[in-house]
């Protein structure tokens, strides 16, 4: 192959000119790639701190579907499966407490129908 500016020969597989440094054949802008985003894992993950059932589901999901994404938002989603997991944990124990006080001094609440 031949420049087209200085009629040097040149490579064929050569993007420049080696001689002049003019290019050879234009240079094609490419695309950065895009990546594609586990959601699920990222949902997951903040809702583990507001609604936790919602948070669990999601983030199980989003751990299930990394693969796909090329393990992208794995980390994440496990996060939120802990998180979701220890909040239920602590919400139920707090209920049984709660209704263990209930059931222990509920009897001691003065009766008479006035308020206090």
């Amino acid at each position: 192959m031949f420049c087209s500016n200085c009629g040097s020969q040149i490579d064929d597989r050569a993007v420049i000119c080696p001689r002049c440094g003019v290019p050879v054949r234009p240079l094609v802008a490419t695309e950065p790639e895009r990546k594609e985003v586990n959601t699920l894992a990222i949902i997951g993950f903040v809702f583990s701190f507001v609604f936790t059932i919602v948070g669990l589901v999601c983030s199980i999901i989003g751990y299930r579907n990394a693969p796909r994404y090329g393990g992208s938002g794995k980390g994440l989603a496990l996060a939120g499966i802990i998180l979701s997991s220890i909040s239920i944990v602590l919400e139920i124990l707090f209920i049984a407490y709660c209704l263990m006080l209930l059931f222990m001094y509920g009897g001691m609440l003065p009766s008479g129908g006035g308020v206090i």
